[in-house]
């Protein structure tokens, strides 16, 4: 037969129902509650991709500077805007190169050097007229004053310098077509330019080039019907560049007073935002540390937008929590008087036993440590069923229940047990759905049995409990009367505490664990109701429990 060393065991649960203490092993030394685990798969609605890594600010000012960046379609604009312009000058340059062919034809022949060179000056062009053969006939820059002249870009200065650097990176932004440059023939004749190559009689040819300075060089070239002569046009189109040059002037200017404003406005949310969400979460990191005593989370009053509420909602979380905690300590501290108590009275008992031979003294010895097991036992009941009534009225699922059906049918166990001895119960049976709320039945029938059984412990033999269900103001109204002494003004709060426990003299020890009254608070107030006490209506000595509950119409709305 092998020895078993003894060990200190540690009780984990007290079985109600079976009368058994369950003990756990040596090793288990302590309980362990379950692992609270935050879900690591967030919700669809809620996952970020890419930017999961940024800060909120960091996000508040892509998403305005991105807005901005759409102001980028508007150099998009601007080189649609020059390319029309560009289309409407060449197309300007070729009809006109088809005037001069058609007046050329009219005029004669010594009249032709003189139109040619009126006619460029006018129009800030220069003409040149070419023979059958390509040999160049008339040019009016050498029978006249030259109607444009290149710029060195060498020796113009640093602005007009950044102004070229500028076009040419808004060139490879919006993709603008690379234009050739325009370079003068070293031998002048029709052959050498590809606008008179490829115009036909009655049908003229125009081309856009570059001229040093990068402004534009429209040319254009026309056939006589006839095939004796031909014109070609050239001019210095630099307005065209000043054009986009204002206009990509505005938008730049709006485009930063946009970028100053939207840098204003993100700091500006971060501001009003972030800071208060960080303020919010070092305080919620101090209450995860174990600092919700000294934590003084910010309601934010004057805010009426969500960063208020859920300022608010947290400051609320967080008094709850500190309530929940200071309950918690109250009830531990609770739980180790009151079992304190029956353990001195029980070793008490069990030492004397020992030294008494006495089978009489030893007989009342044994039955003072069955009165003590007996309050142990209902007092450990009562703690785990007190403990836990919130967490499960948490997750309980709430259904439509009549009242007055399950009170009947409470009262009918009741009588074929006989639990009510000498004491009657009296019944106003509601119309039946009147009484309808919506609740967990098993919590309330334990209410329910709890006040009963208060007011039948606290009702003389031969006297009579009365209860009722009616409908009141959208709330289901119980009352429990007895004819029992009563409850004192002073005491009609502190009944509803945990372990407080004023009984009768008569009553046997060890019945009630003072945890009845405030178990049935607990989940009337888990389903939204009230319970108070109060004398008598109809003027008899006694108490009246009234429990108010929503109705199941009015809840459901």
């Amino acid at each position: 037969m092998s020895m078993i060393e003894p060990s200190t065991v540690t009780l984990n649960e007290y079985g109600a129902n079976s009368g058994k203490l369950i003990l756990i092993s040596p090793r288990s030394t302590r309980f362990m509650g379950p692992d609270i685990v935050s879900p690591t798969v967030e919700p669809a609605d809620l996952q970020l991709g890419w930017s999961r890594g940024l800060s909120l600010t960091a996000r508040i000012l892509a998403v305005n500077l991105f807005v901005l960046a759409l102001l980028r379609a508007g150099l998009f604009f601007l080189d649609s805007y020059r390319v029309r312009l560009i289309a409407e000058r060449e197309t300007a340059a070729r009809t006109q190169a088809e005037f001069l062919v058609e007046s050329l034809a009219l005029v004669s022949p010594e009249k032709k050097g003189a139109f040619i060179s009126a006619f460029g000056a006018r129009n800030s062009s220069r003409i040149r007229l070419y023979d059958r053969d390509g040999s160049k006939l008339f040019d009016s820059f050498e029978l006249g004053q030259p109607a444009y002249a290149f710029r060195d870009p060498e020796k113009e200065p640093w602005r007009k310098v950044a102004a070229r650097g500028i076009d040419k990176v808004v060139d490879f932004l919006v993709g603008a077509p690379e234009l050739q440059p325009f370079v003068e023939p070293e031998i002048d004749t029709g052959s050498a330019w590809n606008e008179l190559a490829r115009a036909k009689p009655g049908k003229s040819s125009s081309l856009a080039r570059f001229a040093p300075d990068l402004t534009h060089m429209i040319s254009a070239g026309a056939v006589a019907p006839s095939g004796s002569f031909s014109v070609l046009t050239t001019a210095n189109e630099r307005d065209i560049r000043l054009y986009v040059r204002a206009e990509r002037f505005k938008i730049g200017m709006f485009f930063l007073f946009a970028l100053g404003i939207g840098v204003l406005l993100s700091m500006f949310l971060a501001r009003t935002i972030v800071r208060p969400l960080r303020h919010l979460a070092r305080a919620a990191v101090k209450v995860r540390l174990g600092r919700a005593q000294e934590v003084t989370v910010p309601r934010l009053p004057s805010r009426r937008d969500e960063i208020g509420m859920l300022a608010r909602a947290l400051s609320d979380m967080s008094i709850a929590l500190r309530q929940r905690i200071d309950a918690t300590e109250a009830f531990a501290a609770d739980v180790a008087h009151e079992i304190k108590n029956p353990l001195a009275s029980l070793r008490s008992a069990l030492d004397g036993a020992e030294r008494i031979e006495d089978p009489g003294l030893r007989k009342q010895l044994m039955d003072v440590a069955k009165a003590d097991v007996q309050r142990m036992d209902r007092l450990i009941s009562d703690i785990s069923d007190a403990s836990r009534v919130d967490s499960q009225l948490a997750k309980a699922k709430f259904e439509p229940i009549d009242l007055g059906d399950m009170i009947e049918q409470l009262l009918q166990a009741r009588e074929d047990r006989g639990s009510d001895g000498d004491v009657h119960i009296a019944f106003a049976r509601p119309r039946r759905t009147i009484a309808t709320v919506m609740g967990e039945d098993v919590r309330l029938e334990r209410m329910l049995t709890n006040l009963i059984d208060n007011a039948v412990s606290f009702s003389p033999p031969g006297s009579v409990v009365e209860i009722s269900a009616t409908l009141a103001d959208d709330e289901v109204v119980i009352r429990i009367s007895d004819e029992g002494p009563g409850v004192p003004v002073q005491e009609r709060e502190a009944i509803f505490r945990r372990f407080h426990s004023e009984r009768p003299v008569s009553e046997n020890f060890g019945k009630h664990s003072g945890l009845g009254l405030a178990i049935a608070r607990t989940i009337i107030e888990g389903h939204h109701g009230r319970i108070s006490v109060r004398d008598r209506v109809d003027g008899k000595g006694g108490a009246c429990f009234e429990i108010a509950l929503p109705c199941a119409a009015s809840s459901s709305q």
